[in-house]
């Protein structure tokens, strides 16, 4: 099974299913995790609202604006060559009307040039998804645990309805999203709802049986500050590297052995 050569798109998302090569997408925020993401060849970069709760310490994704997701699309798709970028649609556009929603997601996709927009949403919103792919923008959707739902769902917890939930997925699926995210729901459920529908399904806390995973950077990396959950598997601990090389600089300098002879122009 090879990989695509060129800018991944959502015929790409289709041909992994069909093949059954899992697919990888992982979040960026900036411009140099998007240029090392990309260059470490995962098929998509998600700029998640989650920016809100990993880059600004907010407590929830609630408080990210419309300008801000166009913001930092912007820079991750100029970052980019590989993967195809998808950026969240912020609460609550996707609940104020179709046309509101298309006009969002019409901002995003200019403004940003990215190729796709996800949308949180259950069964009720897939007359938003349908007007968003009919005006010819991608919609990945995103059902289960929905952030932006945080506390109607009370709290980050696992969603245990598989009839709702399947619904919800099959819903999104059928009103055009090329790919469907499945966060936080039983594993036995995720591999129903995936052998159900024909779009790929990206899993995160949903167990193996998706046709991807997806996982915030900072998480994969260890440079998480608060709680990690436990889904989340750390690939390396960038966090220790950060506070350790700040603490020997300081020392250094403290030292007066920063700037040495090498560091020292003229």
């Amino acid at each position: 099974m090879t990989r695509p050569s060129q800018r991944v798109n959502v015929l790409d998302f289709a041909a992994a299913k069909r093949d059954g090569r899992p697919l990888s997408m992982v979040t960026a925020y900036d411009w140099p995790s998007g240029r090392l993401v990309d260059a470490a060849g995962v098929d998509c970069i998600l700029v998640g609202d989650s920016v809100a709760m990993v880059v600004a310490g907010r407590s929830s994704t609630l408080p990210a604006t419309l300008e801000q997701m166009i913001y930092h699309g912007e820079i991750v798709s100029r970052a980019t060559t590989r993967a195809l970028v998808v950026v969240d649609l912020p609460f609550p556009l996707q609940h104020l009307g179709v046309r509101t929603a298309i006009e969002a997601c019409a901002r995003i996709l200019k403004e940003t040039g990215c190729q796709a927009v996800k949308l949180e949403g259950t069964a009720g919103q897939a007359d938003v998804i349908a007007g968003i792919v009919g005006a010819g923008i991608p919609v990945m959707g995103h059902v289960g645990l929905r952030p932006q739902a945080v506390h109607q769902l009370g709290g980050y917890r696992m969603q245990r309805d598989s009839d709702q939930l399947t619904a919800d997925a099959q819903a999104a699926a059928s009103a055009g999203a090329f790919a469907v995210v499945l966060e936080c729901i039983p594993q036995q459920v995720a591999a129903a709802i995936t052998r159900s529908i024909k779009v790929p399904t990206i899993g995160i806390g949903a167990g193996p049986q998706c046709d991807g995973q997806v996982l915030v950077l900072h998480d994969l990396i260890g440079l998480s500050i608060d709680r990690v959950p436990k889904f989340v598997r750390a690939y390396a601990d960038v966090k220790t590297s950060i506070s350790d090389g700040v603490s020997r600089w300081r020392h250094d300098v403290e030292e007066r052995t920063f700037p040495g002879a090498d560091e020292t122009l003229g």
